[in-house]
């Protein structure tokens, strides 16, 4: 039990439904849907689109999306709706074109957004309410205005140059050249418009439609190589989980594009480290370090879609690679190898759901940066990720950008089952800490005994991609970094919060839910 006269929240318990996201008025809109009889697929798609109009930057329309979701005994199911480079990107193609990078800003960074298609595909196989009806909060927000929260505005006023380098979103993102403040309204008309068109109209609105040629004609003004084909015969996908088991659970994670068999590659090389005392000793720390290390490195090697790359999920977690990195485990320190090329990013929106009847929904939805590639369709409002920035210009490599590739992901949903029942739906924001958060997170729970809250709570690390730097918060207990620094570790403060995470635990032997948000962001986690 925490300590009530410290600061802190406590963790939420109810017993009908529980939504857990970054943004209060997310976790309304979830819970209002379950109360008038929508499922957690239903609650789910509805905060998520309202989070596309009050975390503006954090996600978007013009992002990608990904699922996990389970009926109360399974099984787990997965949807993968990232999208795809154009019909004419290839790395020789870019090269002619004097592109030697794929910048943030850089229409080449843009690749077919996945999300709309995800939503409208997911509420029609398995949610129990129209759409257009799960859209409607999110209208009303864009239409009629939302007050803008202290962490939105935090991120917010570190992109105000990023956003006037677009004429369409200096327009709907800023005021006279300045990001709203904190408690400031904000409407996006255009947005509003656009949701409301494909609640009446359905996905194709958006890949097939006016919405289509808009955002084609900005990417092409600007040198991109889309094409109105290459939005109409986008499509996600449903995709078969992948598992690790741990301490008497079995962990799922969407399989490769996205970097989810990195989560669980990290919890297969901590399965022999025993738990002994306190979880932020630096003993502990420095053996998740390493872990995280080695399996990132084994990312930046082999992952990539597996359509083109022809990558073996069972092989990066085959008994022979773990046993080999957990001999490099018993060193004083792994090397960081392979993650010199990553491109830092951090901004996603996660959203954990659980009904009435225990069906349970992961959600993730992202335009990669915040404010993603700062690039908007004006006449719709769609503000475009910038997701393609993750592809590789080496033809090479696994993880080239080829014609209708996806890239290499960060956003990952998680779901832990225990004895064919769903225990947990949980995710950690922070994109590459996000394989990371969810090991650190999962150990804290089931190798230290802390439940959602505090896990979310403890401060947190990261080796830093591309260096063999640390980052690490201000909020460690004295003597633990200095103790890391006398290791030989090069500890810097980090440039803001580690991620953000939300979950919802079922206790099945109550019947209660208990749900947490991570304090680093303005959300909450709300029962009913």
């Amino acid at each position: 039990m925490r300590n009530f006269e410290s600061p802190g929240r406590s963790i939420v318990m109810s017993t009908h439904g529980m939504a857990a996201t970054s943004h209060p008025l997310s976790s309304l809109v979830a819970i209002d849907v379950l109360k008038r009889g929508g499922n957690a697929m239903d609650a789910a798609i509805a905060a998520c689109a309202a989070q596309c109009v009050v975390e503006p930057g954090s996600t978007g329309i013009g992002g990608d999306c990904f699922a996990l979701f389970a009926r109360a005994g399974g099984p787990v199911l997965g949807f993968n709706g990232s999208g795809r480079a154009p019909a004419a990107a290839t790395a020789e193609r870019l090269a002619s074109l004097g592109v030697s990078a794929i910048d943030r800003h850089s229409p080449h960074a843009v690749t077919v957004p996945g999300a709309i298609d995800a939503w409208a595909t997911l509420s029609r196989d398995h949610g129990s309410l129209p759409l257009k009806d799960l859209l409607r909060p999110a209208i009303a927000l864009a239409r009629e205005g939302y007050a803008v929260t202290p962490r939105v505005s935090f991120d917010w006023g570190r992109q105000e140059e990023t956003l006037r380098r677009d004429p369409g979103a200096a327009r709907i993102f800023l005021n006279d050249g300045s990001a709203p403040v904190a408690g400031s309204v904000h409407r996006q008309p255009e947005l509003a418009a656009t949701l409301e068109a494909i609640g009446e109209g359905g996905r194709d609105v958006f890949y097939r439609g006016d919405v289509a040629a808009g955002i084609v004609e900005r990417l092409r003004s600007l040198g991109g190589l889309h094409t109105l084909e290459d939005f109409a015969i986008a499509k996600g996908e449903y995709v078969a989980p992948i598992k690790q088991a741990y301490r008497g659970r079995e962990v799922y994670e969407c399989p490769p594009n996205g970097q989810g068999v990195v989560a669980l590659l990290i919890l297969a090389l901590l399965a022999d480290e025993p738990a002994r005392g306190d979880p932020l000793s630096p003993d502990r720390l420095q053996i998740e370090v390493e872990a995280a290390r080695l399996a990132y490195a084994m990312r930046d090697k082999l992952l990539a879609d597996p359509e083109f790359a022809g990558m073996r999920i069972d092989e990066f977690l085959s008994p022979r690679i773990v046993d080999a990195l957990k001999s490099r485990l018993k060193h004083a320190r792994a090397k960081l190898v392979g993650m010199t090329e990553t491109v830092e990013h951090t901004d996603t929106v996660y959203i954990a759901v659980v009904d009435r009847d225990r069906m349970a929904v992961s959600f993730i939805n992202s335009l990669f940066n915040f404010f993603g590639s700062g690039i908007v369709a004006p006449r719709s409002g769609v503000l475009l990720h910038n997701r393609g920035q993750s592809f590789s210009l080496d033809p090479k490599h696994p993880n080239a950008i080829a014609p209708r590739k996806r890239p290499m992901h960060t956003i990952i949903p998680g779901m832990v089952m225990r004895e064919g029942r769903v225990e947990m739906p949980f995710g950690v924001m922070g994109g590459h800490y996000q394989a990371m958060g969810h090991a650190h997170v999962l150990s804290k729970m089931f190798d230290f005994g802390l439940d959602l809250q505090e896990a979310f709570d403890l401060p947190r690390l990261f080796p830093r991609p591309g260096s063999d730097a640390i980052d690490a918060e201000s909020t460690f207990p004295p003597g633990v970094l200095d103790e890391l620094r006398r290791r030989g570790f090069e500890i810097s403060p980090v440039p803001s919060p580690l991620g953000g995470a939300q979950a919802v635990r079922v206790d099945w032997r109550t019947g209660v839910l208990h749900g947490a948000s991570d304090p680093r962001k303005d959300g909450c986690a709300l029962g009913y």
